[in-house]
């Protein structure tokens, strides 16, 4: 389904008590490592029974995610923290997955002939880049993540891909995470997501608040009113908070939740 008509989702209804009524979030950096090492567990754990104190007291935040992830990865750490009530953005906004009608709602913008264009594009990644050891990230529909078990031979990589996709007239985004290429639909961002996942809730910019760790999370920045960052944030991201955790990770989001839940 591709509809974003939806009621007013329940759970978090404008409360007196309450100073956000939700917490906009990224996954990697800020609830699991950018590494490929274990999840906090205890700290996601908290941060689950905060989202259930939230949608059953509506006296604090409900904390949502908008993730570059797949939208698999993304349902299960939805799913973790204990999110029953808001939709997630996915995959840098290609997906909207909605807990409550369990919807998988791609972008209506994306066409068949997007779709095409990133598969021509994916296979010019696994031909020429791969047996340079790229390797394409699993699971994404409408969008590529690049690795590279060498971060440094993955960034010196850019100019040529940049070069090939503005040749070959496929228009997407290419962008530098800690650890990944991510090549996106030029029209489609963490901005058009959570626009979408606005309309869809009906929650307001001054009734939100966010957390992020990288520039592509200044998406989340220009939508919210208030904006926090873990401790291992990227400098020129901290400049843009309002708060800055002393901890990293899932550690200083509980520390951010502390804040806005007051």
């Amino acid at each position: 389904m591709t509809t974003d008509a939806h009621p007013v989702n329940p759970g978090t209804p404008p409360h007196a008590t309450r100073r956000f009524d939700a917490v906009i979030c990224d996954i990697d950096g800020c609830l699991s490592p950018e590494h490929s090492g274990p999840m906090d567990v205890p700290s996601l754990a908290k941060i689950a029974a905060h989202n259930h104190l939230a949608q059953d007291q509506h006296d604090r935040p409900v904390v949502t995610l908008c993730s570059g992830r797949p939208q698999p990865f993304a349902e299960a750490m939805c799913r973790l923290i204990g999110n029953r009530t808001l939709p997630i953005v996915c995959e840098n906004g290609v997906w909207m997955y909605d807990p409550i009608t369990n919807e998988y709602l791609m972008d209506p913008a994306i066409t068949e002939h997007h779709l095409e264009m990133v598969a021509e594009a994916s296979r010019w990644v696994r031909t020429d880049l791969g047996p340079r050891g790229v390797a394409i990230q699993p699971g994404k529909a409408a969008s590529i993540s690049l690795y590279h078990r060498e971060t440094d031979v993955l960034r010196g990589l850019l100019p040529e891909i940049e070069r090939v996709f503005a040749r070959e007239g496929w228009g997407l985004r290419v962008s530098m995470t800690w650890l990944y290429i991510n090549c996106d639909l030029a029209h489609v961002s963490k901005a058009t997501g959570i626009a979408r996942l606005k309309q869809r809730t009906r929650l307001t910019r001054e009734r939100l608040a966010g957390i992020g760790d990288t520039t592509s999370d200044l998406a989340i920045r220009e939508h919210v009113a208030w904006f926090g960052c873990p401790s291992n944030a990227q400098n020129e991201l901290k400049s843009r908070a309002d708060f800055v955790a002393s901890k990293p990770e899932a550690e200083g989001a509980l520390e951010i939740l502390c804040r806005v839940s007051v």
